[in-house]
């Protein structure tokens, strides 16, 4: 027996070096009996070229190193995420299950032979440093990126804590290239975060899929409605520069607000590949409404929620349009020290949507908005209640009298920026909310 293991994840290394990772369930398989047919030709061709290698190149070359860089260019050849992990990497795969890890906190791929960064993750280097989804990485230090494995600029970016690095980035709407230093930490990645954002009204951000992200967003929206003194009126989720996960975390945060129906299923050719994932009669929100917040950094997992509780009219999709990885991984260990990460699946939303390389087009686009607060005016609007000898509207007042005012603070809240202001996407989402409960009271 050979085990699989399946992977959302958008990187094609190991990035407890840099970014995430996560392993995905484990599935068994039997080994196939029946041996494909080989291309003879093509096998000559490779051991022709090989023999030349090993006799003419200008250095000696040791074979294994030769047939390993076969392996890697054979399997990256097919797409972005199948590779070959050797030793370090397989050991790194399996460390970044931990949700601890070194780098900087940046879930990359490869894009025209550079870095592309899918997103930073919160609360890391990368993500205090400035770093956003959609940079392009062409220099660490002083060593290019183009026509670098992704495996070399990942161990170029991974290094002890505290030491430095500095990259160089291209960036949309930038004129020149931006050089930003990182300092390299230790990653703790804290998946599920919650707030209220007003009396009844919660928000809770998910930054990664990990093992206990479905079990830590019970918990929160649990803990939301103990200080809301009941259940809530409404519910944010926020899933900008989520690069995704594990396939199971998906679920379960899915099937949190869906109550029955498909959830998503995965199709490839051999059977393994084949699952349909199912909701289980519980919405933890009680049918409140529900708007989604993603963008470009949305990927994988993230994706996964977004189109099943699309699919289900089960909430409003708030943002960008997202990255559009729709692909399930499987990692397939060769030897002790060795694995193959291959793409063996697509994954569907409910509808039978596939959103590989199309992403989740949001219901409610907003692109690229950033709002200013407008200077107060010294003058007031005039009023009817202003003008002299105005009618009094009839109804009947305890006290008519303005009450006091008080003195504002420097720690008045009153003193903080508006939601439009620090997050305009956000603003807008629980705009969405209130509307929705004003022409649909429950």
């Amino acid at each position: 027996m050979s085990f699989l293991n399946r992977d959302l994840g958008l990187i094609t290394m190991g990035i407890v070096r840099g970014a995430s990772l996560i392993f995905g369930q484990m599935v068994f398989a039997d080994k196939p009996n029946n041996k494909p047919d080989l291309p003879l030709e093509e096998l000559r061709a490779f051991s022709e070229i090989f023999g030349r290698i090993k006799n003419n190149y200008v250095e000696e070359v040791d074979d294994k190193e030769l047939l390993q860089n076969a392996i890697r260019g054979m399997l990256a050849g097919l797409d972005p995420h199948s590779t070959y992990l050797d030793l370090d990497d397989f050991q790194d795969l399996r460390e970044g299950t931990s949700g601890e890890f070194g780098g900087l906190g940046i879930e990359v791929t490869m894009e025209d032979g550079f870095v592309k960064v899918v997103s930073p993750i919160d609360d890391t280097p990368a993500a205090r440093g400035g770093v956003l989804a959609g940079d392009l990485i062409i220099r660490l230090d002083d060593t290019p990126v183009k026509g670098m494995a992704l495996s070399d600029a990942v161990d170029i970016m991974r290094g002890k804590p505290d030491s430095k690095i500095l990259l160089t980035i291209i960036r949309e709407g930038e004129d020149k290239p931006l050089k930003i230093e990182l300092t390299r930490a230790i990653i703790k990645v804290k998946s599920v975060k919650k707030r209220m954002l007003e009396t009844g009204y919660g928000y809770v951000r998910i930054s990664t899929f990990a093992s206990r992200t479905g079990a830590s967003l019970q918990e929160a929206i649990s803990a939301l409605k103990e200080e809301n003194e009941g259940d809530l009126k409404g519910l944010v989720l926020d899933l900008r520069n989520n690069p995704g996960g594990l396939l199971n975390a998906a679920v379960d945060v899915s099937d949190a607000f869906i109550t029955k129906g498909l959830i998503v299923y995965t199709d490839g050719r051999v059977e393994d590949a084949k699952q349909k994932f199912n909701a289980k009669p519980n919405d933890i929100l009680k049918g409140a409404p529900l708007v989604v917040l993603v963008n470009g950094g949305s990927a994988s997992a993230s994706e996964i929620v977004a189109g099943a509780l699309q699919d289900h009219q089960r909430a409003v999709i708030l943002g960008t349009k997202t990255f559009g990885k729709g692909s399930v991984q499987t990692v397939m260990p060769l030897t002790n020290d060795t694995a193959v990460k291959m793409t063996t699946a697509r994954y569907y939303t409910p509808s039978g949507r596939s959103i590989q390389a199309e992403g989740i087009v949001p219901d409610i686009e907003i692109e690229g908005i950033k709002v200013t607060s407008s200077e107060k005016s010294a003058f007031t609007p005039l009023r009817e209640q202003d003008l002299s000898k105005h009618l009094e509207n009839g109804n009947a007042k305890e006290d008519d009298s303005e009450p006091e005012q008080a003195e504002s603070t420097t720690d008045s809240k009153d003193d903080a920026p508006p939601l439009a202001v620090t997050d305009y996407y956000l603003s807008e989402a629980l705009n969405l909310l209130k509307g929705v409960n004003i022409l649909n009271p429950r």
